[in-house]
């Protein structure tokens, strides 16, 4: 999981429609629309192998091997990645899980309503203030849109200590320490109300596609 700020260059248009949009009152709208392994895999490749984003953990990925992860994701009946867009560029990745049988099987105590969260911001030239907030803002708004959401659940890398500050300015609660294979994880709990609390908004503006939700209808 990263956060850098506004990509310097565009993507591909997107291919499938906008699932969900949040206009921020000071950077002005973004959207979500679901990741395209194929037609994707490029730009997310370049995100992706950017030094800035190591505890994303697919720094040595080819193009094949990104697009691969991509189409085994949108297979996956419990996980989802969506492209965000800023201003009609893409400029971050978010990926939703069920915890309870992806990431975090049997390693924390899981509820009925528990969602799963990464994202990972574009590589920047230049840094836009308050731009890495906005995306988590959105993201957890996109989230908390599906009313079956009660509990955003993230396991970012102990070192990570960016994106523990940015956490915890959107409501979440440090749980603990775990280990997984690949790291040792802060598990990290925020609630609809904690998220209220934090950043005063419930969820965003959901396009016409209506809510997403985690067995890939809509609301």
């Amino acid at each position: 999981m990263s956060g850098r700020n506004e990509p310097a260059a565009r993507g591909p248009r997107p291919r499938r429609g906008v699932e969900f949009t949040r206009v921020d009152p000071s950077l002005g709208e973004f959207t979500l629309r679901p990741v395209d392994p194929d037609a994707d895999a490029a730009l997310l490749h370049r995100w992706v192998t950017h030094p800035k984003a190591v505890f994303w953990l697919m720094s040595d990925a080819d193009v094949a091997r990104v697009a691969q992860e991509y189409r085994r994701i949108a297979a996956h009946p419990h996980h989802d990645a969506y492209l965000g867009r800023w201003r009609d560029r893409p400029a971050f990745l978010a990926e939703r899980y069920d915890p309870a049988r992806v990431e975090l099987v049997g390693r924390y105590d899981a509820r009925p309503g528990d969602v799963g969260m990464h994202f990972l911001c574009a590589p920047a030239d230049a840094p836009v203030h308050g731009f890495t907030r906005a995306v988590i803002t959105t993201v957890m708004a996109w989230l908390f849109a599906d009313p079956s959401t009660r509990r955003v659940v993230v396991e970012p890398d102990v070192r990570n200590t960016a994106v523990h500050a940015l956490n915890a300015a959107v409501g979440f609660h440090v749980v603990g320490t775990i280990t997984k294979p690949e790291k040792d994880a802060l598990l990290s709990i925020c609630t609809r109300a904690s998220f209220h609390t934090a950043t005063g908004l419930g969820a965003g503006t959901v396009a016409a596609t209506g809510a997403p939700r985690m067995d890939g209808a809509s609301a």
